[in-house]
């Protein structure tokens, strides 16, 4: 589950946020920062560090339009505007042929895998339905913003966006697995 570990800053950010979304983004930018030196000093390569890196990107952005407007209208769209983020770098890396997924599951893998076509395979579909969900997340949670569907609906809008891939991330690549087995 390291893949999970990339999205701390943004539950930070979430939490926070109730306090101000200024203070929100400066936590989660904080934390972003904090785990890529961390993992950067313990020699993980940047290909496993694209959500760690776009994340860093993200906030300083958002940490910086909200200190310099913190009254934006923007305020009510951040949790749009994050799983946008999200989608851009997932279909980005997909576009370029690689996968933001790929990077993080080499250090789970043996070297001799990594070229296989299998794996290269996994890791596109998992890509690929991250970034449905997050595209499908952030135009549910825009649909919520526009009819007043209140936070409830989009904190469960925002949930299921990360459960179902997780699950999804968790399942796929043991069922692979098992299917080349045989």
């Amino acid at each position: 589950m390291n893949y999970l570990r990339g999205f701390i800053p943004w539950i930070a950010f979430a939490v926070v946020a109730s306090a101000g979304w200024q203070w929100g983004a400066l936590a989660a930018l904080a934390i972003a920062v904090a785990m890529l030196i961390v993992q950067r000093r313990a020699g993980v390569g940047f290909d496993a560090l694209i959500l760690e890196i776009g994340t860093v990107v993200y906030f300083v952005a958002l940490a910086s339009l909200a200190f310099a407007n913190p009254n934006s209208g923007l305020h009510h769209y951040t949790a749009v505007m994050s799983f946008g983020w999200l989608a851009l770098i997932s279909w980005g890396t997909l576009a370029i042929r690689r996968p933001f997924t790929e990077g993080i599951a080499r250090r789970s893998v043996a070297e001799e895998i990594w070229q296989s076509p299998v794996f290269k395979r996994v890791n596109v579909v998992l890509t690929m339905v991250w970034a449905t969900a997050f595209t499908a997340t952030g135009i549910a949670i825009a649909i919520c913003v526009a009819t007043g569907a209140g936070s409830t609906a989009s904190t469960v809008c925002q949930v299921v966006g990360f459960v179902l891939p997780a699950a999804f991330t968790a399942r796929y690549p043991k069922a692979v697995r098992a299917r080349y087995a045989r």
